[in-house]
């Protein structure tokens, strides 16, 4: 009786553990009702959807080439993410959605998120698009004026966001989060999780 009372807890408690929810590092974001959609051209003037990349896991990036520090320092963090991932960066798409398609011209793009990762793909499209893109994924912008009237800034949000390789938006990546995170939840997400 022992033995099989042992046995009932074991596999209880298996059970258990295996029902546990993932913990990611990163804000699970898993069944929002926003961010499913997403249409622009790629930085070879091809147009591009979410469910081009359906196979693979995307990560998502808001920002324009002129960017002081946010936007450079996400892609090389992002870089760095791939090259954690071994093998498995094959299974990654990183896209980069200019804020700025006035001055970020297909041309400008290709050569900024190109110098990052030849992998990398930017995306752009007229102001109407870009303002739906951002409203689409919630992302803050605003042009904020320089000394003169082409030297202006951008203020805009800083996370990336994460889809599996089934095309769900999962997670919401903070700026600044160390690259052995964002690739162990990546990771998580390529196995199935």
């Amino acid at each position: 009786m022992k033995i099989l009372s042992t046995l009932i807890l074991s596999i209880t408690l298996l059970l258990a553990a295996c029902s546990q929810p993932v913990s990611f590092k990163s804000s699970d974001i898993t069944g929002v009702d926003w961010g499913k959609t997403l249409s622009l051209t790629d930085h070879n003037d091809k147009p591009r959807q979410l469910a081009d990349f359906k196979g693979k896991a995307i990560v998502l990036f808001f920002g324009y080439t002129q960017c002081p520090d946010v936007c450079p320092t996400t892609l090389l963090a992002m870089r760095d993410v791939l090259k954690r991932l071994g093998d498995d960066a094959s299974r990654v798409q990183v896209l980069f959605v200019t804020l700025d398609p006035e001055r970020d011209s297909a041309q400008l793009l290709s050569g900024y998120v190109t110098a990052f990762d030849p992998g990398f793909i930017g995306l752009r499209g007229d102001d109407a698009a870009t303002a739906a893109a951002a409203k689409e994924f919630k992302v803050f912008y605003a042009k904020q004026a320089g000394s003169a009237p082409d030297t202006y800034a951008m203020d805009h949000s800083t996370g990336s966001y994460v889809f599996d390789p089934q095309g769900r938006l999962r997670l919401l990546v903070r700026h600044g989060e160390p690259a052995d995170s964002v690739a162990a939840d990546i990771k998580l997400l390529l196995a199935g999780k």
